[in-house]
């Protein structure tokens, strides 16, 4: 496998869950042909891990840094590593 694949785990916190925002990480994931999954967390974030060309995973978290338009995106956390090949999908997580 390409060094230009990655995996990334991000976690945002906010205003991110009842508005949408699992749904628009799933949209632009699978618009980027990221694979992996989006979830709540009992906390109040969301959590998501995307697999993929990095520069792809790096778009998507410009986009979730900003979120989805009724979202308010206060922190987020991004820890890299290697691409495992792990999924073959996007999914969202219930």
């Amino acid at each position: 496998m390409s060094e230009n694949f990655a995996r990334a785990e991000i976690t945002v916190t906010g205003l991110v869950q009842g508005v949408g925002f699992r749904y628009f990480v799933y949209s632009k994931a699978q618009n980027l042909g990221l694979t992996g999954f989006t979830k709540n967390l009992f906390s109040g974030g969301v959590f998501t891990i995307a697999e993929g060309e990095k520069y792809l995973i790096e778009e998507l978290i410009d986009y979730i840094k900003i979120g989805p338009s009724r979202s308010y995106v206060k922190a987020h956390s991004v820890y890299w590593s290697e691409y495992k090949n792990e999924f073959t999908t996007f999914e969202i997580k219930h």
